[in-house]
């Protein structure tokens, strides 16, 4: 009996002293980062010197080259480009729109053509027809509709404290709107923009069309042109004038850019780990999704200056075509398979650069669980949710291929995500400096912890 206590005694003491090791090693991944990190400038250049990301983009390319030349930089243990097959989509001159009034009275609206639209062929002028939200579309009559410009005005519900879940319930407007507008006989079909400030910035974003449905235009408002339109067709009949110049043009060869620290034990066994380097065309892409880059990068970066030698090959990848297609996640989830890794684990950062607060889980109950062991460790840096929940686009295809995978999505606070998401003011000026290095840190610190204990 006494040999069995002095094992237990022993295993625990080696269970406090690894997690005294462990907090050492994660206290000092912190220190780095707020005091010498590369994150906040490697973000400056990524939005100033290459800017706007749109997939298939002159930009596009040159983050490609960018995304190289950084990693290089950092003297990983290999940096190399996949080869994926991405769509292309340009929105041409800007956007235009007006509101006409029965009395003659013509007012200029905020517009934004949502991504993947077709171009209305010149400016149109059709009557205007109100729904509140996609299911009041659905239920309406095709007589009334046929001939007009569906405008739905569904907003983002203020109640949710996580903004994500207000997205979440509006997205089928934005995603599915220009095909249940076209079933029902539309010329175009106007939203209010997915995004909770009332202000006058649309925000653009995907959409899908159906092949066996008529595709129409489809572009979003801005908050106060939503406002607008939705309390003067209460009052009188409204003419919408519409112009998009959009085109799409054949898909086009692109690249994944990847980098690595090879694994000294398990060096075929991956945690993959990235975020988006393409961004909608207005902005800078700075939290959707250049802080998830640099998120990533620093992350690597911190764990090699800190000379820690993995157990399992560390792969950071910039992901392209996240906004219209997921190409870059797909593709990668194939590659993958065909050259025989075993993916581990992944974990993506595409929800901003704002104050860290945690990591959510697709994967297993057990997996949910081991999450939830982090909580003594990762609490002195204020990150407190450690719960089931999604993973990323980018890395949700592994799951396809890896059924056991684990996948984690970093989890910063959303109150301000929703005010800069697919707009013009999605700008570096829009990062706090000290948010993003907390980011950075806390990525850092769950792949060291993945890594030591999967």
């Amino acid at each position: 009996m006494k040999y069995i206590s002095l094992f237990v005694l022993l295993f625990s003491l080696s269970i406090v002293q690894a997690q005294q090791t462990d907090s050492v090693f994660i206290k000092s991944l912190f220190n780095s980062a707020l005091t010498e990190g590369k994150a906040y400038e490697d973000l400056r250049s990524l939005c100033k010197d290459v800017g706007a990301r749109l997939s298939g983009s002159a930009e596009a390319d040159m983050a490609i080259k960018w995304g190289m030349n950084k990693l290089m930089s950092y003297d990983f243990d290999t940096v190399y480009l996949q080869e994926i097959e991405i769509p292309h989509w340009e929105r041409g001159s800007k956007e235009a729109a007006w509101v006409e009034t029965s009395k003659g009275e013509i007012i200029k609206l905020d517009i934004l053509a949502l991504g993947g639209s077709v171009p209305t062929q010149g400016l149109v002028h059709h009557e205007l027809v109100y729904f509140k939200d996609l299911e009041a579309l659905k239920a309406a009559k095709k007589k009334e509709v046929e001939g007009k410009i569906v405008f739905i005005n569904q907003a983002m519900d203020a109640t949710q404290i996580t903004t994500f879940n207000a997205y979440g319930m509006c997205w089928p407007m934005r995603g599915l709107g220009a095909i249940e507008a076209a079933k029902k006989g539309a010329h175009a079909v106007v939203i209010r923009s997915l995004g909770l400030p009332q202000d006058d910035h649309p925000h653009t974003g995907s959409m899908v069309y159906n092949e066996d449905v008529e595709k129409i235009p489809a572009a979003a408002l801005s908050t106060n042109s939503a406002n607008l339109l939705a309390e003067r067709i209460q009052e009188e009949k409204l003419t919408l004038s519409l112009q998009l110049n959009c085109r799409t043009l054949p898909n086009r060869k692109s690249y994944n850019v990847i980098a690595e620290l090879w694994g000294s034990e398990k060096k075929n066994e991956i945690i993959t780990f990235g975020g988006h380097l393409d961004s909608w065309d207005v902005g800078e892409g700075a939290h959707d999704d250049g802080a998830g880059i640099v998120h990533s990068m620093e992350a690597l970066r911190l764990l090699k200056a800190a000379n820690y030698t993995p157990k399992h090959t560390l792969r950071c990848v910039f992901f392209m075509n996240e906004e219209n297609g997921n190409m870059g996640g797909k593709t990668y989830a194939d590659w993958t398979l065909e050259r025989g890794d075993v993916q581990i684990a992944a974990i993506e950062s595409d929800r901003g650069g704002f104050a860290p607060r945690g990591f959510s889980c697709a994967g297993t109950a057990e997996h949910v669980t081991w999450l939830k062991t982090l909580a003594p460790l990762l609490k002195p840096y204020e990150l407190h949710k450690f719960e089931k929940g999604y993973g990323g686009v980018d890395i949700n295809p592994l799951k396809d291929n890896y059924p056991s995978i684990a996948l984690f999505g970093f989890v910063p606070d959303s109150q301000r995500y929703f005010d800069f998401h697919h707009t013009a003011d999605d700008v570096f000026e829009n990062v706090h400096k000290r948010e993003l290095e907390l980011g950075c840190a806390s990525m850092a610190a769950l792949i060291y912890l993945i890594d030591q204990q999967f």
